[in-house]
Parts: C-alpha cells; sequence; structure tokens
C-alpha cells in the first residue's frame, strides 16, 4: 500500500466500560484482503451495538475487528485482490463488521455503495447500518408493501427515522412510539403519520384506535414485555420481527392469538451474516433506494457530529436518549 501511513488514530478499548473507556490511540492501518478495499474514513455512524460492544454485552463476531463502528463513509484508497484497482478513488459508504471509528477501515467491496450525489460524507456514513437494517427486516422478512400500516418502536432514533423515511417513499402508514412529546412531533415532521408517547399513552390501545384493523408488521427493537403487547397491534397475517432487545431477550406470550390470527414472529441480526448476504442487500438497496437518494427525496437525520477524538461524548449523547436521527463521528 505504497504513499500510505504504516499507523493510524482510532478507538480500541483495552477493556468494557463506560464512555471514558473510548479514548484515541494508534494502531497498525489495516490491509485489504481479497474482495475488500481500504477506506479512508471520513466519518462514522455510532449506533447501539457500538454501546453494546463498549459494555462488553455485544463481542464482534469472528475474525472482526476490536475497533467499534459498523458504517463508513470515504475514499476507496487500496484494494485487495480480486477488487479492480480502478475503484481506488471511489466515494463510498460501507457496512463494515467493526472497525469504523478510525482513520482507515477496511470493508468487503460488496458492501460499499455509493455515496449519492446531494449527500455529504457526515450523511453518507449515517446510512449503512441503519438502511440494511431497516430494508432487510421492515420489508424483506417483514414483507412491508405499499398500502400497510407498520409501527416502529425506537421512533426517533437511527433506525426509527430511517423506517420513517423509507415507509415516506414505498407507500407506508409508519406508526412510531417515542417517549416524550417533543420526539413525537419531531417523528411526525420527518414523515411518520402518527407517533404514540409510550410514557404517557398505552400503545396497545392507541393502535386499536388509529388503525383498528391492526398493522400489518412490528418492527420491534425492545423485546421483553412489549413482545404480548406488540402481538396484540398485529392484524391477521401480522407480522413481528424482533432486531434487538432492549428489555430483555426473554417475553412470556400466549400461542392462541398467533394461531388464531395466523400471526409470524421472526427476526434476525445483521452483524453476523454472510458477506454474501450482505452484498446481495447492498445490490437490492442500490436498486430500489439509493435513487431516492439520488434524487433527493429522501436523506438521513442527523441529530448531532463528533471529532472521532470525542468518541465518548457521542456515546453520552446516545446514552442519554435525548437524540434524533444519527449521531456521526467525523475523521
Amino acid at each position: 500500500m505504497t504513499g500510505l501511513p504504516a499507523t493510524m488514530t482510532a478507538i480500541d478499548p483495552a477493556a468494557p466500560g463506560g464512555p471514558e473507556v473510548l479514548v484515541s490511540l494508534e494502531r497498525p492501518v489495516p490491509k485489504p484482503g481479497a474482495g475488500e478495499v481500504l477506506v479512508k474514513v471520513a466519518a462514522a455512524g455510532v449506533n447501539r451495538p457500538d454501546v453494546a460492544q463498549r459494555l462488553g454485552l455485544y463481542p464482534p463476531p469472528p475474525g472482526a475487528p476490536t475497533i467499534p463502528g459498523l458504517e463508513v463513509a470515504g475514499e476507496v484508497v487500496a484494494v485487495g485482490d480480486a477488487v479492480d484497482s480502478a475503484v481506488v478513488g471511489q466515494k463510498v459508504c460501507a457496512l463494515v463488521s467493526g472497525g469504523g471509528y478510525a482513520e482507515y477501515c477496511v470493508a468487503p467491496y460488496g458492501q460499499c455503495l455509493p455515496v449519492p450525489a446531494p449527500l455529504d460524507m457526515v450523511e453518507a456514513a449515517a446510512l449503512p447500518e441503519t438502511f440494511f437494517t431497516v430494508w432487510s427486516n421492515l420489508f424483506q422478512r417483514g414483507g412491508a408493501r405499499e398500502g400497510d400500516t407498520v409501527l416502529v418502536h425506537g421512533g426517533t432514533g437511527g433506525i426509527g427515522t430511517a423506517a420513517i423515511l423509507l415507509g415516506k417513499v414505498f407507500g407506508l402508514t409508519v406508526i412510531v412510539t417515542a417517549g416524550s412529546d417533543e420526539k413525537c412531533a419531531r417523528a411526525r415532521e420527518v414523515g411518520a403519520a402518527h407517533a404514540i408517547n409510550y410514557k404517557t399513552q398505552d400503545f396497545v390501545e392507541e393502535i386499536k384506535r388509529i388503525a383498528p384493523g391492526g398493522a400489518a408488521v412490528v418492527l420491534d427493537l425492545i423485546g421483553g414485555d412489549y413482545v404480548p403487547r406488540n402481538l396484540s397491534c398485529l392484524a391477521e397475517e401480522g407480522r413481528h420481527v424482533s432486531i434487538a432487545a432492549q428489555l430483555g431477550p426473554k417475553a412470556e406470550i400466549s400461542l392462541w392469538p398467533i394461531m388464531a390470527r395466523r400471526l409470524t414472529l421472526t427476526g434476525s441480526l445483521l452483524r453476523p451474516r454472510s458477506v454474501e448476504f450482505k452484498t446481495h442487500l447492498a445490490e437490492d438497496l442500490e436498486r430500489d433506494v439509493w435513487p431516492h437518494l439520488a434524487a433527493g427525496r429522501i436523506s438521513p437525520i442527523i441529530d448531532s457530529t463528533f471529532p472521532l477524538v470525542r468518541a465518548a461524548d457521542a456515546h453520552r449523547r446516545m446514552e442519554g436518549n435525548d437524540h434524533v436521527g444519527k449521531i456521526v463521528l467525523e475523521v
């Protein structure tokens, strides 16, 4: 890798802990393997799994860097075997299994997407983790299609705002939950048809009022005792898609409504999936979603940006639960 430095600034905590463990240090610049590219990182998205990893609750999958960060945007500066050297110089955003909190990051080329023309690098870095997740789970696994009503918990986070945006361009009626009247108002500004303050309203009763027939899909990040309540919100043939479990992974449910209304319970984790799966997902996004970004019909909601060396403050912002949209590190 001629002309590139041997070392880089990165965030690579030695042990689990609070935000204070996210200090910058020197690490070797990684080398791309077969099918991979090296990206000079301009910006990196911050996500809930990064916080879980920092706390020691979500270790990187085998072979992934210990440096956190699941999405980056920047310029391709080197390629591994089986990647055409003509891609050097391309501006891309990429989904990665780790390594994003650094000046350089390796990404499978199949998981790279072009930066849509209207977006800057901060906005591009806010796309991969949430858009891959929402497309895979709400649209593919959950089968949401034009005309459907869907319920999305965590409506003002990265996943929630991405679901609202994609729902807007694909003809969904998106109902979200959020933790304050101010957040509910912001969710409606982003494009949610309805927003329910889960601290002052019973979302099950609100769904019965707003959508008496029930929701076609529930996209759930909460788990725990939300699951049986979510099932009460589903229409016949409805799909419950779990993608996180902030209240815990265990739930007690009755099988009768599942059988009587022919409900489907499913879910997924994106990070452990194969490069082949994520490559196909990237191809689907480039075909079906990227034209909407390129045309300026939607763009990611950015809550705040922090320099890489202030990653601890970015995590504090996320753990404070006051953010709306994505938190991004600028490198």
